[in-house]
């Protein structure tokens, strides 16, 4: 596997149309995990706030949480790197 970054994904094509949830920036609300971290496929690792909805994001790798490029209150966009994982513990 070796290192895999995880990319925050496309926002939902409803945001677009409605607009409603997805008024103001996109930003970091909470992080769940931390470096060393492992992690199974699925595992929550941020929760965002839209303006209107808190969402969270999931790793779609497993591993163990190499690097962190995201802090709380950081503004997020579309294919911004989130997290690192690997298959070797740092």
């Amino acid at each position: 596997m070796g290192l895999q970054i995880v990319l925050m994904p496309k926002y939902p094509e409803c945001w677009k149309s409605c607009g409603d949830c997805a008024r103001g920036d996109v930003y970091v609300l909470d992080l769940l995990v931390r470096k060393g971290d492992w992690l199974e496929k699925g595992d929550n690792i941020l929760s965002l706030e839209t303006g209107k909805v808190a969402l969270d994001i999931q790793t779609p790798h497993a591993g163990f949480v190499d690097e962190i490029y995201v802090c709380i209150g950081q503004t997020l966009a579309e294919q911004q790197p989130l997290i690192s994982v690997s298959d070797r513990q740092t």
